[in-house]
């Protein structure tokens, strides 16, 4: 699949989207296609680092979402039958009954193979992430950047 390029528009902030997700990524970089991955808003909760929760220069909400928000991929919620985190610990079992990987193998996954990771600037300002707070492979866009690249995939799907 030669020159071929998708675009992941990832908005969800809950596990098994964000595995769908990250499945496509690295499917898609298994066949050779480019992969960028766009995260905004809820999304950006997949790629928080969990010991860089940094809560100097924020403001009182800013601080109120850190605290209050999912730290990484493995605390992000399912999005239906969650049940206050027990449906989310019964699909963990079934993906352990089954020997299927967790989300946080299908993210490292995605990082080793190249997959690009950009951030919605604007999202993160509204929610008061930094930079120093997500993974280091995390490159920090504006919208039109986010639409050149979209504009010139084969592929563009929003999740």
């Amino acid at each position: 699949m030669e020159n071929k390029k998708i675009n992941l528009l990832m908005f969800s902030g809950e596990y098994d989207k964000a595995m769908a997700a990250l499945i496509l990524a690295n499917s898609a970089k298994e066949m050779d296609v480019d992969v960028t991955m766009f995260f905004a808003f809820w999304g950006l909760c997949l790629l928080r680092e969990p010991d860089k929760v940094i809560m100097n220069d924020k403001t009182m909400y800013e601080k109120m979402f850190s605290a209050m928000t999912p730290k990484g991929a493995e605390q992000l919620p399912l999005s239906k039958m969650n049940f206050s985190g027990i449906g989310k610990e019964m699909m963990l079992d079934m993906m352990d009954d089954n020997e299927a990987p967790r989300l946080i193998d299908f993210l490292n996954g995605a990082r080793k193979k190249g997959v690009r990771f950009c951030g919605c600037k604007l999202s993160m300002e509204i929610m008061g992430f930094k930079e120093e707070e997500l993974i280091p492979e995390l490159e920090v866009i504006d919208a039109k950047t986010y639409l050149k690249d979209a504009l010139e995939s084969d592929m563009q799907l929003f999740i």
